[in-house]
């Protein structure tokens, strides 16, 4: 196992694999280690496992079957069948969306001045949890008002607007901070005074908490603040094209789903219903 892990590990190197991915392949390799040199129905009876034992959701599936089609193609040189193994199928679900007067409900019932800040800089941004943690002070550009996002998904550079409101409010955020040494404009530990920058946890509880004071009954996560962005900038009359280069999309059909988010766009055609001449109306004409 050490030699292949080894072998698994440089494969994922040479292709400059993030180190998320690189982890997540390897820690899926190591569960699936004594099926090793298996014909590929061992692994279609994994993939049932996962499904049926394990009760994984289908992105989480999807993404060991990728795993495993690396280590078997990269690094073994072995033959992948997709017709023996194939990707089952994403359930498609609309996210759950707050409205403008929900999130400022949000935002002010954040448990302390740091999670408002981590909530507002979600909802002015659109940036991913990932994203959100790893921004630095340097990515901050008030002379021409953008935040710089380094090393987003795929490994994607870009920029997106910063709001002035946001601006003032991380002003004051890093007026609060005990230590103004650190290069992260979040960092982690509890006193907000550490090297390295806070994790994923902290904005996923910033939210929870302030969902639950607000009395909110929808769900919310970071990436919630993320649809809102971009459904209310849809609604705000803002285009598809400019929302996708915002959230990082690499194809616009990711993006189309806020058509189905939008009231400006489900409110633009009557229902049908409406035109038709019930007798029920007609009697009480």
């Amino acid at each position: 196992m050490t030699h292949l892990r080894k072998m698994m590990l440089e494969e994922l190197q040479r292709r400059n694999y993030s180190q998320h991915t690189t982890r997540y392949y390897i820690r899926t390799v190591e569960d699936f280690a004594r099926r090793f040199n298996r014909p590929p129905r061992h692994i279609r009876e994994y993939q049932a496992e996962l499904f049926q034992k394990q009760k994984l959701s289908t992105g989480t599936v999807n993404n060991r079957l990728a795993a495993l089609r690396f280590f078997y193609i990269k690094t073994l040189k072995k033959n992948w069948s997709i017709a023996e193994t194939p990707y089952p199928k994403r359930p498609f679900h609309l996210p759950s969306i707050l409205s403008q007067e929900e999130v400022a409900r949000l935002i002010d019932a954040a448990l302390t001045p740091y999670h408002r800040i981590l909530l507002m800089t979600l909802y002015a941004t659109g940036v991913r949890n990932a994203e959100l943690t790893h921004l630095k002070v340097s990515d901050i550009d008030s002379k021409r008002m953008v935040i710089h996002i380094q090393g987003g998904k795929g490994r994607r550079d870009r920029d997106v607007m910063l709001s002035l409101k946001l601006l003032e409010e991380l002003r004051e955020h890093w007026r609060r901070l005990p230590r103004k040494s650190s290069a992260w404009l979040f960092p982690g530990n509890r006193w907000h005074n550490s090297d390295q920058p806070i994790d994923t946890k902290t904005p996923r509880n910033a939210c929870r908490e302030a969902t639950k004071r607000a009395g909110i009954k929808k769900q919310v996560h970071p990436h919630t603040l993320r649809h809102c962005f971009a459904t209310h900038l849809l609604e705000a009359g803002a285009d598809l094209r400019t929302i996708q280069i915002l959230l990082g999309h690499r194809d616009l059909k990711e993006t189309t789903i806020y058509l189905h988010l939008s009231q400006r766009h489900l409110h633009a055609t009557a229902s049908p219903l409406d035109s038709l001449k019930l007798k029920d109306e007609q009697r009480n004409e």
